[in-house]
């Protein structure tokens, strides 16, 4: 590769590190255990639909 070269690998990620590094204090805030939960239930009643169907 050449010096002159730019690969864009650095300056490409920079606004996506600013988006994630600014919190939205007005968003919902849900804890990550209660995603997992919900997801977990979500199955538990898709499987007993599907047996009893």
């Amino acid at each position: 590769m050449d010096k002159g070269q730019n690969t864009g690998g650095l300056m490409s990620s920079a606004g996506l590190v600013r988006y994630f590094d600014s919190e939205d204090e007005k968003g919902i805030r849900i804890d990550p255990k209660t995603i997992i939960v919900f997801g977990l239930l979500l199955g538990v009643v898709v499987q007993v639909l599907s047996f009893i169907a």
